[in-house]
């Protein structure tokens, strides 16, 4: 299929010189090839941690990311892989491989801050790599999470309240995963067992104390910003020197543990880590990502910062203009095949508008999003009426075109008689008149004539008046009386064969406006049923996020309150060694 692309190894996605970010035109052409939904998993830590390995491993492969094997940071900016899902065939996994936190070769930390925010905005699955313990240190390290509301913001709206916005972002924020390599603790507390994410909950766990805000603010943003949080702990994988060589190591050379630990975390991901998603849930694919990506590097290159609800209204232009296209395509392909030239009623054109009209805003409606009043759908509907009105008079033009066909058919003959002087005779004016009934028969006769039948016989016939009323007047069987009976008897059926076609004009203007009248209706009823939808969804995702919200809330007073009952725990336990003492002391 050509949604798939089968990269051989990892490329530029965002190049980072001297701390100005640029989009590569190569990885945003791979996207744009892609049409299938995207997990994308995007890892961040320190250098010299070991992250391109696991990405290595989530590819499927020992080599591409490169690991690097000296102290010195080896992936500058973002690099893309894009492969098969593994167990998702419809699906296209990426992953984002990130330059390494804390580099001293960069001067200071701004160019870490953009690459942690732009890794959180663009992928479903952000992986943490750090080494050893979560520690206060660890913790302090990763302070970029804390800064995440000085660098994103979700509305575009300039009085809107930070800390209010800060709680939106669970909505669109991707699963956070903490990667712990080189551990060598055992999982336990208090004695007992266990795993890895309750390692990650306690961890996380508030401090009270001197300076808790401090202490507590990666803590917080961590818990109030993720909806959903995952742990994995890696032992070391070799020892020595063997550590630089492990794209060149089998599975046997390093340690059974970590072997295992990596197929666990690997097998996590496929299965657990879900597509790309918007608000809205608009599911991202190659186009979508590629979108993101442009808006948010040239809006930290402009000096901004990355809105959530801007790159998405500037992604719903692109792909609306796009949807508007599609429905056009699919519209002028169906009416070439279906529509047979011409029709013998106006309502069949119209019942087939229709039909397709209806189809062609249903395409609409599954590709597009986010379109803000409905301009979109409103340019659609005014091309389709422009293409319905092209359709008609091509409509009339075909009828026209064969009725005038077929009467050269039908009453050629008769000019010709004209033309040779059979009817310039007495009695002839009787013949003609009964010719041309018999001929006018015949044409009604006839299938398939089109909506232009009428107008264009009265019109040839008008064309002829000369000719009957020269034949009338040279007919001297006919009295003067009977001609001019004859004369009044034409003129009224010329005035009622007018009337006719003015009727018939009137009546086919009248269809028209019922039709666009009715698929005005059909057009909203589909509208409705897409902004039912979209209004559910939002809805969902406002009430997940304020399950996580009060979730969190909770969390913190029972925290609170366990902390309160081990002080009062203490402080009964030293009243009671103060008791006890003083009975020992009288005793």
């Amino acid at each position: 299929m050509a949604s798939k692309v089968h990269m051989q190894g990892p490329v530029y996605l965002i190049e980072n010189v001297k701390g100005q970010l640029t989009a590569k035109t190569e990885a945003l052409e791979i996207l744009s090839a892609i049409k299938q939904p995207m997990v994308v998993v995007a890892i961040v830590g320190f250098y010299r941690t070991g992250k391109s390995y696991l990405m290595n491993k989530l590819a499927g492969k020992n080599k591409g990311f490169s690991l690097g094997s000296t102290v010195q940071s080896h992936t500058k900016g973002i690099w893309m892989w894009c492969v098969p899902h593994p167990q998702k065939s419809d699906h296209t996994l990426v992953l984002l491989d990130t330059e390494g936190l804390g580099d001293v070769e960069k001067g200071d930390n701004q160019n870490d801050c953009w690459i942690f925010a732009l890794a959180v905005l663009l992928s479903s699955t952000f992986v943490y790599n750090s080494m050893g313990a979560i520690n206060q240190q660890a913790l302090d390290q990763l302070h970029y999470v804390t800064e995440l509301t000085d660098r994103i913001r979700t509305r575009s709206s300039p009085d809107q309240n930070e800390l209010e916005d800060s709680d939106e972002f669970v909505s669109f924020f991707p699963d956070f995963m903490w990667t712990l390599r080189d551990f060598s603790l055992e999982l336990k507390v208090n004695g007992e067992p266990i795993s890895a994410d309750e390692y990650l909950e306690n961890s996380l766990k508030l401090i009270h104390g001197k300076r808790p805000t401090a202490l507590n603010l990666p803590r917080l943003c961590i818990r109030k910003f993720f909806p959903k949080k995952k742990c994995f702990v890696f032992e070391r994988p070799a020892h020595g020197k063997k550590l630089g060589q492990l794209e060149s190591l089998q599975e046997q050379d390093l340690d059974s543990d970590f072997v295992e630990q990596v197929a666990e975390f690997c097998s996590y991901v496929f299965s657990c880590s879900k597509v790309k998603t918007l608000s809205g849930g608009i599911k991202v694919n190659g186009p979508r990502l590629k979108g993101l990506v442009i808006t948010y590097v040239n809006t930290i290159s402009t000096g901004g910062l990355p809105c959530m609800e801007n790159a998405i209204l500037a992604l719903s232009q692109t792909e609306n203009a796009a949807a508007v296209q599609k429905a056009i395509a699919h519209y002028d392909q169906q009416m070439s095949q279906m529509l047979k030239l011409p029709t013998e009623t106006l309502q069949e054109l119209l019942d087939l508008h229709r039909t397709i009209e209806k189809e062609a805003t249903k395409i609409f409606m599954e590709n597009s999003f986010k379109d803000v009043d409905q301009v979109f759908l409103t340019q659609l509907g005014a091309e389709l009426e422009t293409k319905q009105g092209y359709f008609y008079k091509k409509n009339q033009q075909a009828s026209s075109d064969h009725c005038l066909t077929l009467i050269q058919d039908i009453f050629g003959p008769l000019e010709k008689d004209v033309k040779m002087g059979v009817y310039s005779k007495p009695g002839g004016y009787c013949s003609f008149n009964k010719k041309i009934q018999e001929l006018k028969k015949k044409y009604y006769q006839a299938p398939r004539k089109g909506i232009q039948a009428e107008e264009t016989l009265q019109k040839y016939l008008q064309s002829k008046e000369d000719v009957i009323d020269a034949i009338l007047c040279t007919d001297q069987a006919l009295t003067q009386r009977e001609r001019q009976i004859e004369v009044e008897r034409v003129k009224v059926e010329a005035a009622k064969n007018t009337a006719k076609i003015k009727e018939d004009i009137q009546q086919k203007n009248e269809q028209l406006l019922q039709e666009k009248e009715k698929i005005y209706w059909e057009r909203m009823q589909q509208l409705t049923e897409k902004m039912k939808k979209e209004q559910a969804q939002m809805m969902e995702e406002q009430q997940r996020a304020t399950e996580h919200k009060l979730q969190e809330q909770a969390r913190q007073l029972n925290e609170r309150f366990q902390q309160e009952n081990r002080r009062l725990q203490d402080e009964i336990k030293i009243l009671n060694e103060r008791e006890a003492s003083r009975k020992c002391v009288v005793s």
